[in-house]
């Protein structure tokens, strides 16, 4: 045989696959690339579980803030309606007593327009007549507009609520118990009184 048929015979043998004999040792580098090729595990059900159990408490968490977050806006929004209204009732009474202050403040000046016009219509001086007129008219528009009415209520049942009784009557000027004459106009504006009307009562 010549030396090219044995080099080829050679190099057919080192290419043959080994045959481990029972008993042999693999070598440190064979049993690393072997073990190397095993698919790595990807974790149990039991730590993919444990593994979404802090997201579902970090949601409910966050859903427990949410709750309290909009329970106190809630309450904010409620408080603050409530102080609206308490506001503005408190506004709505300062200016309605405010008014009724005033009106009661002017009811001398409409005693005395009143005086003056009765005073006035006996007088030939018509300018002066008219004018007195005129300006107790327009007084009266003004207590008008103010819802302010006059208690002038003679001949029915004394009422200490309306009237003061200054003065006691006979038993001829009318039913007992009743007003027979007013010596003061007295006034409401509403249904709250601005100054009570002073009477003649008939007793009982």
């Amino acid at each position: 045989m010549s030396k090219k048929g044995k080099r080829k015979r050679k190099m057919n043998e080192a290419e043959k696959p080994r045959e481990e004999t029972p008993g042999e040792e693999i070598p440190e580098e064979t049993a690393e690339k072997q073990e190397g090729d095993l698919p790595e595990e990807t974790g149990t059900p039991e730590a993919e579980e444990n593994a979404g159990e802090p997201k579902e408490a970090e949601e409910e968490d966050a859903g427990d803030k949410a709750a309290e977050y909009l329970a106190m806006a809630q309450r904010i929004q409620a408080d603050f309606e409530n102080f609206r209204r308490r506001n503005e009732s408190v506004r709505a009474d300062s200016f309605a007593e405010g008014k009724r202050d005033v009106a009661a403040a002017m009811l001398p000046v409409l005693d005395n327009l009143e005086r003056a016009s009765d005073a006035a219509a006996g007088s030939a001086d018509e300018a002066l007549k008219n004018g007195v007129q005129l300006v107790l008219r327009q007084m009266n528009e003004v207590y008008r507009k103010l819802n302010v009415t006059p208690i002038d209520r003679v001949g029915e049942k004394f009422d200490p609520n309306l009237e003061n009784a200054v003065l006691q009557g006979t038993e001829d000027e009318g039913e007992p118990g009743t007003v027979c004459q007013v010596l003061q106009k007295g006034y409401m504006m509403g249904d709250r009184v601005l100054r009570h009307a002073m009477v003649k009562v008939v007793p009982e």
